[in-house]
């Protein structure tokens, strides 16, 4: 009876333990690697390659990054699979008492994509914008004297 209680944890791969949460199109996607998603229409080529740089959150295997509000040097990399457009969407309007009636619809054009990597941002790209600023103060202390 005790073996059929004990908990067994099965391996996990690489791909299952990571995942990005992402800002695009006005709205946040949580982001995993190999899996399609629909967003609005981005105005680019099929099989063409684009990145997104507003990350907000990045879960490893082991560690979580969040941004404040974005992670530095942090990118999703997406490929674009196709362009569609989504199913109608009906907006009725009526107005009681006055016999007014309007039927309308809406298709909203979108793009699917592929998350083909997610990729986390160096340390070392945060010393060199440090070293960078402290040159433009020291330059701007000179021309004020």
């Amino acid at each position: 009876m005790t073996s059929s209680t004990k908990k067994t944890k099965t391996p996990t791969t690489k791909t299952e333990d990571l995942y990005a949460i992402a800002e695009t199109s006005g709205q946040q996607f949580l982001f995993k690697v190999n899996r399609y998603y629909d967003l609005d229409r981005i105005n680019a080529n099929e099989k063409e390659k684009i990145t997104l740089n507003n990350i907000l959150l990045i879960k490893d295997k082991e560690e979580i990054s969040i941004g404040q509000p974005y992670i530095k040097d942090a990118n999703i990399e997406l490929e674009i699979v196709s362009h569609k457009r989504d199913r109608k969407i009906l907006v009725y309007k009526m107005r009681p008492k006055k016999k007014t009636r309007r039927k309308m619809g809406h298709r909203q054009e979108l793009t699917r994509v592929m998350v083909r990597s997610i990729n986390k941002g160096k340390n070392s790209s945060l010393k060199d914008t440090n070293s960078e600023t402290t040159k433009k103060s020291t330059n701007s202390k000179k021309e004020k004297s």
